[in-house]
């Protein structure tokens, strides 16, 4: 409903009548079309880069209208990217917008990690020899609903951290990580004949603006480094004056516009170009709520009264994908939403990458204009139905921690991102177990200090739920037992992905939790990280026949058979209750019975010709049995 708003806001803004508008409408459709024809085939002078002249951009002093369209490679496997980079293409767009996430290129302080799914090069090279430019939004916060917005968690360990300001440690740990990031992208810009006509630095800095300082110090973090090509910025109606720098251009998201935001934009940058970097007719899905839903009517209106005044625009997103493993963040709505694991979002393509009802009408609509070459897409990938299959096996959670790590001990809780693991940058994402021992039941009290959900047992016996809106549970006493064994399992589900309260986003027990009005001590914490390597090393082959199984937190085990040509395909766990699925190794992303999700996208890539191995983690109970369906159900 709210996107529904922006759209009506947004239609109703398009026709103002201003001389701001008007004097941009006056040359009329008819050259913007033309302007949305340059490609990076068809530009031979280099000198001169994207800029800004009267109300046009130009690019080699040729007018340019940027058509863009988001699709992060992150969040899309790699085997698909030039897929939807033609796709995109053949959409009638000449631009791919995508974020770079820190977190995932540095997950540990120092190390680099660009291979893989994450080989920002090789994406940006793809989208060159498909003929795309490329607007690179660099960050370094880039939002996108993904976990501290794409910052990595172990800036947290400092507990004086103030993210997204010049504080010490934070402009440190920016400064190296440019260092790396762009050298490596530098000899991509268009004046190296390259695709990137522009860097976008930071993102809705102005919602946020908790240092005046900050955006002078990025734009010269990046002059400094060799980014030549044009630098910008992207704010909402709110906060466009705030996040505001001079000499870069800024550009608009669409929340929150009102006709003053155009004066405003005028005034600190002329009567210029309007490039509305994000236009989304979406918003993410939360757990817990009603799956959003677009009007593809408002959707055509806003585009088409957008293009009559020659405003570029970024479509946000184009192909939204998957979030894969734990990247997905968490949205505050009145209460916390942490995201579901598609990143469906409205997108032109489906979160598998085939095209949609919008698609072909904004494809129809860019085509006639744009005089986009006639192309007749290719039908949607071929999907498998597979076989239901048992999970004929498995590991409770507890059989398994002799076999892992040596716990931290420590005398109260610590955070994920206090941990001593991982080199010293702490636990990013997860679960996290803390253990000690009791002598006598009574009232737990987490006193808030659970983030973001525990489980708690006692001596592997269910007791209950603690989180934000359940903060006390009663432990049972018994008296045959001097000594009884506390568990609390705390689930990380993803940190905030903007506002001021990130720089609290550590996760696990964040603070002591209490027996009886005292503070528990003596704690064993394990760090149950989940990342691949984690189920490819640390299961012990101690395997059980699953209907030994009750309930409690357990790893189990299926083998899917696939013939020679693996198929993408969705994954059903009707029955089971919450928790992650691994295929080979690589971590599909979370289920919940909460919905509104009900399948996981499996990638036929990720699949392979004879046997593949299933490991889901269940946290509660199951029905043992897996399906697979050639259709998403994202929800209700």
């Amino acid at each position: 409903m709210q996107a529904f708003l922006f759209l009506v806001r947004l239609v109703g803004l398009l026709s103002l009548t201003s001389r701001f508008l008007v004097t941009s409408a006056l040359q009329g459709l008819p050259e913007s079309v033309v302007q949305a024809l340059l490609r990076p085939s068809s530009v031979s002078e280099r000198l001169v880069g994207l800029q800004v002249r009267g109300s046009n951009f130009t690019l080699g002093n040729t007018p340019f209208l940027i058509l863009s369209g988001t699709i992060h490679y992150f969040r899309v496997p790699r085997d698909y990217w030039k897929d939807s980079l033609l796709k995109l293409k053949a959409c009638g767009f000449n631009t791919v917008t995508t974020h770079v996430p820190w977190n995932l290129h540095e997950p540990r302080r120092g190390h680099f990690h660009y291979r893989g799914n994450l080989d920002l090069l090789a994406f940006i090279s793809l989208a060159s020899e498909v003929d795309l430019w490329v607007i690179l939004c660099v960050g370094p916060y880039v939002g996108s609903d993904l976990d501290l917005g794409g910052l990595p968690s172990w800036l947290l360990e400092d507990s004086h951290m103030k993210l997204r300001t010049t504080h010490k440690g934070f402009t440190a740990a920016v400064n190296r990580y440019f260092d790396d990031l762009i050298p490596r992208i530098r000899g991509f810009q268009f004046q190296e004949e390259g695709p990137i006509i522009a860097v976008q630095m930071e993102n809705e800095y102005g919602s946020y603006n908790l240092d005046k300082r900050y955006m002078l110090y990025i734009k010269n973090a990046l002059l400094s480094r060799g980014v030549k090509t044009m630098l910008m910025t992207a704010d909402t109606g709110q906060g466009l004056l705030k996040g505001h720098t001079p000499t870069v251009f800024a550009t608009l998201h669409m929340k929150s516009i009102r006709q003053e935001t155009y004066e405003q934009l005028s005034s600190v940058q002329g009567p210029g170009p309007v490039m509305m970097m994000v236009y989304t007719a979406r918003s993410l899905d939360g757990w817990g709520s009603f799956r959003n839903t677009l009007d593809l009517h408002m959707l055509m209106a806003s585009v088409r009264e957008m293009l009559q005044l020659r405003f570029s625009l970024n479509f946000y997103m184009f192909h939204g994908g998957t979030n894969f493993g734990f990247m997905g963040g968490a949205a505050f709505r009145g209460h916390r939403l942490p995201m579901v694991t598609s990143y469906d979002y409205g997108a032109l393509l489906t979160e598998d990458g085939d095209p949609t009802p919008e698609y072909l009408a904004f494809q129809e609509f860019f085509r006639p204009a744009a005089e986009i070459p006639s192309f007749r897409h290719r039908d949607s990938r071929p999907k498998d139905t597979y076989a239901p299959l048992a999970a004929g096996h498995f590991i409770s959670l507890w059989d398994t921690l002799i076999h892992q790590d040596e716990p931290v001990r420590s005398t109260g809780p610590l955070s994920m991102e206090q941990l001593s693991v991982n080199e010293g940058s702490g636990q990013s994402a997860g679960y996290i177990l803390y253990e000690t021992v009791i002598t006598r039941g009574g009232v737990l009290n987490s006193d808030g200090h659970v983030k973001d959900r525990g489980q708690v047992f006692l001596d592997n016996k269910y007791i209950g739920v603690l989180d934000d809106a359940h903060q006390k549970l009663t432990l049972p006493n018994d008296r045959y037992k001097e000594f009884l064994t506390l568990r609390i399992l705390v689930e990380n589900q993803g940190r905030l992905a903007s506002g001021t309260s990130m720089n609290q986003e550590r996760k696990g027990l964040t603070g002591n939790i209490y027996l009886n009005g005292s503070p528990l001590r003596k704690f064993r914490i394990y760090s149950l990280e989940m990342q691949n390597k984690f189920i490819q090393r640390k299961l012990p082959n101690i395997w059980k026949p699953s209907f030994l199984h009750t309930e409690g937190p357990a790893f189990f085990l299926a083998l899917l058979r696939v013939g020679s040509h693996p198929k993408d395909t969705f994954m059903s766990l009707q029955g089971w209750t919450k928790g992650v699925v691994f295929i080979n190794g690589q971590n599909l992303g979370r289920y919940w019975n909460l919905g509104p999700q009900e399948t996981l996208y499996v990638p036929g890539p990720w699949l392979k010709p004879g046997l593949n191995e299933i490991i889901v983690f269940e946290e509660f109970k199951s029905t043992l049995v897996i399906y697979f369906t050639n259709t998403s159900q994202l929800g209700y």
